[in-house]
This record gives C-alpha cells, structure tokens and sequence, in this order.
C-alpha cells in the first residue's frame, strides 16, 4: 500500500475511491506492530481508531466530514482523552484513566480525526533525548542507536516512520523542535497563549505549548489552525484571533531575515550544521532577501535562566503527586508521611526528582532572590532583546541543535551537558514567540539537520509561508 505524506494526499485518494480510511488505518496499525522496536507508542487504540474509520468513511460518502477527515494522528503521552490512560511516560501515573478529553483533543475529534493511539516521551515532559521514559528510550528511525530527540520523541519518530500522517506533541524549552530536526520533520511551538494547555499535564506552566509534528508545512498549518483559539476552561489562552493557516497565500515580496552572531561562532556547534547555516543564508541572498548579523550577548544565559525557572515551576506542578489523590502509591507505605515519601520516591524517575529538588531549592527562602527572582528579570531582557531584533527582521533563523542526534545513552549521565543541547531552542520559549523547525538537510553521518525560524508574536503565518519558501529554496538548490 502506497504511503502518504500529506492529508491533501490521502483525501484525493478517498475523494476518487481509490482507498477508504479503514484500510489506511489498518495499513498504519501494521506498520506500528512491525516497529515495536522503535517504542513510540505507548498504547495504541486499534479497535477503536478503526470502528473510527468506518463511521468517517460513511460521513464521506454523505458529504458530512470534517476538515480532518483522513488525518490519522497520534497524541503525546501528556495530553488527556477521556476513557483513556495518560502517564506523561511516568509510573507515578501508570493507570490512570482520565475523566475528561484535552481541548485540543475535543477540537481533533470535531474535524474527524482519527487518534490512533498515545506516544512515549521523555517523563514529565523533562528531557531531550526520549530516554527518560517509564516505557524505556524511543529509537530514532533514521539509525536505531541514535536518539529520537525530546521529550516529543515518540510523536516524532511515529510520523518519520509513517506510523501516523500526523502527531500532538509539546513544546516547553524545544521539546517539539529538537526531535522534529532530529527525524526530518516539520514541528511548531506556537506563541505561548496560542493553543490552549487545558487538559495537558503540565510541567512548567508558562512555558508549555501543544505543537503538531508532520510531514508537510501544510498539515502543521491546518493543524494549527483546528486546535488554536481562546478556551474558557484555560486562562492563558489568548483571544487573538486565529488566521485560516491553511488558506494563507505563498510568500510574497523579500523579508528581512537576522540570523544571531552567537550562534554560529558557538563553539559546540556541529561544522555540517554551521555550514549549512551559511549554505541557506547565501541562497536567500541570491534570491534577493535581506540576510544580516544580529547580535544576542545573552546566548550564555538562556539555559541556565530556563532550567531555573522551569524546575521552580515543575516543583510546584508535581506535588500534586503525592500517592494520596491518584497515581501510584506505594506498598510499602505505613503512614501519612512515608506514603508521600516513599510513593514520591518510587514513582518518579531520576531525572523528573532532580529536577523537582532543583525546583524546590531555587524558591527555598534565602535563595529565591538569588535564583528565581534573578532568572524572572534575565528572562525579561532576553524576551526583550528577541522582539528588539524582530522590530527590524521579519524572522530569526538559527540552528535547531548543536549536533544532530546523539547515540542512545551518550549523554544521559551527564545533565549539564544534556541541558546545554537546548541552547537554540529556548530563547524562543523564554520570550513566548512562535518557532519552527523545518528539515533542510542530512549530515554526512547520515541523519537529518532542522534548522529554525522564530517569528514575531503571533506570526505564525509568516512562519509556515517563509518556511515553505525556504524548503523550495533548498530543493531546487
């Protein structure tokens, strides 16, 4: 059976009755079983995403399906559907089944698309290689003994192997972008507010953002377009209005594009993604864009000013897990006291504990100053320095990662390191604007290279037309 990269793909295919969504389901359910090894999925919902597709084929036959009929995607383990589990990939919440659905979700499922299943991510959302998991590592399908990237890992690599047309993940200092360049797909962090986190287990709370990861520019933009917009049950959810993504023109007349001196002149920058940093820069300036050097002098404090403020955060976000309201509690608890500690103890994973204690000592008294206050204030000039610079520049381009992806194990012992791979992604998290990543290249070691764009507040138009743009630039390069 043919594969399909895109929903305008598989909906000519049912348009002309060539294939019905049952079988394309099916055709995706195989797949998944015959890649177990690369353990993206956490559970997959077979029968159901089928009985799903029979109804759709009806509802296509009577001319009464939605926007998303023939979308077959996956959801990232820390978004809730109701009836169904959600872990956020940790034992603390093994079994738990959530009584409500997401509003993402709720807006997936008004368009008819089909949820094929949950999809393993680092725990808690906490890490960037998708090796944190309860479940075990997700294996990137480009060499199975190199990372998928984090903590989207499994909604990454599920659309990279065809296992889905499309994934939900989300996006905290990177977590959609990173795994997105590390499988050569399409990922978006939307500005913060844009997409409602109703429904989405946090993990730090003005940080996290739904993103979807596809295959096309056009999918990400429709998919956008569904599950953005004000939400009563989320006040942070901005009421912007939301431009039809889908709809928006081709990009028209010559943009101004900043690309950060820092960056490029950082010394842990791989020297394939360096060059073909300049490579890009030097086709849209043969195509008569304005290309310039910006300049960032905060590069150095990006990383230790989002781990600080999003490990506060994740301290007070977690202690809702106490082995007392739901979730896993420990067995061999006697008492109040040892139920919190020891179900605590037990149900979180090493990296999602230290994180916590990092948390919880960055707002203790006497530190709090020190640590948080000081890391709130940094985060105000780097947002402020960013939408100085996009005063001037339609767009900022930069690398996703230093490197590409690492091999499994490589760096998990070592978290400083770890949290150094974010050094691109965050300063775009840390302002609230809205970024890309789009696939631009292979390495010579033969795995994908992303490079990104951040746009202007709530510019997500801009981003998906100028990325278009950019990838035909490079294909006819």
């Amino acid at each position: 059976m043919q594969s399909y990269d895109s929903l305008k793909a598989v909906q000519e295919a049912l348009s002309e009755r060539a294939i019905t969504l049952e079988q394309i389901v099916n055709n995706y359910l195989t797949r998944i079983e015959s890649n177990k090894h690369l353990n993206a999925f956490v559970e997959v919902f077979s029968d159901e995403a089928v009985q799903k597709a029979q109804q759709i084929d009806q509802k296509l036959k009577n001319g009464s399906a939605g926007k998303l009929a023939g979308m077959v995607i996956g959801i990232k383990d820390n978004i809730c559907y109701k009836d169904h589990q959600v872990s956020a990939s940790s034992k603390i919440l093994q079994g738990f089944t959530s009584v409500y659905s997401s509003t993402v979700v709720e807006r997936l499922l008004a368009e008819d698309a089909i949820i094929i299943g949950r999809l393993n991510c680092d725990e808690f959302a906490m890490g960037g290689s998708n090796e944190t998991s309860y479940y075990g590592p997700v294996l990137n399908a480009a060499d199975n003994a190199k990372v998928s990237g984090g903590s989207s890992g499994g909604s990454a690599v599920a659309v990279q192997a065809d296992l889905c047309l499309a994934a939900l993940g989300t996006d905290t200092g990177g977590s959609v972008r990173q795994p997105a360049a590390f499988c050569g797909t399409v990922g978006i962090k939307p500005t913060y507010g844009r997409v409602s986190r109703h429904g989405i287990i946090a993990y730090a709370s003005s940080f996290d953002q739904v993103g979807p990861i596809t295959k096309t520019i056009d999918d990400a933009a429709l998919l956008l377009e569904i599950i953005a917009g004000k939400d009563e049950y989320d006040s942070t959810a901005s009421s912007h209005p939301v431009p039809a993504y889908s709809k928006q023109p081709s990009f028209s007349g010559k943009a101004r594009i900043a690309y950060l001196s820092e960056t490029l002149s950082s010394e842990g920058l791989d020297p394939e993604i360096k060059a073909l940093m300049q490579h890009n820069i030097d086709l849209l300036r043969a195509e008569g864009h304005v290309v310039e050097e910006a300049h960032f002098p905060l590069l150095d404090y990006v990383v230790p000013t989002y781990y600080i403020l999003t490990t506060a955060e994740a301290s007070s976000n977690l202690a809702r897990y106490d082995g007392v309201h739901y979730g896993y509690r420990s067995p061999n608890a006697t008492d109040l006291e040892s139920t919190y500690k020891k179900s605590r103890t037990e149900g979180f994973g090493l990296e999602v504990k230290r994180r916590i204690m990092l948390g919880t000592f960055v707002l203790s008294a006497g530190y709090y100053d020190a640590y948080y206050a000081k890391a709130q204030k940094v985060r105000r000039l780097i947002r402020d320095n960013l939408n100085e610079i996009l005063s001037q520049y339609d767009f900022i381009l930069l690398p996703n990662a230093p490197t590409t992806a690492w091999n499994l194990g490589e760096k998990l012992k070592d978290p400083v390191v770890m949290y150094l791979e974010d050094i691109f992604t965050v300063q775009a998290s840390l302002a609230g604007l809205p970024a890309i990543s789009v696939p631009v290249g292979i390495h010579s070691n033969k795995l994908p290279i992303g490079l990104q764009l951040i746009g202007k507040k709530f510019d997500e138009s801009g981003l998906f037309s100028f990325s278009k743009l950019l990838l035909s630039i490079n294909k006819k390069a």
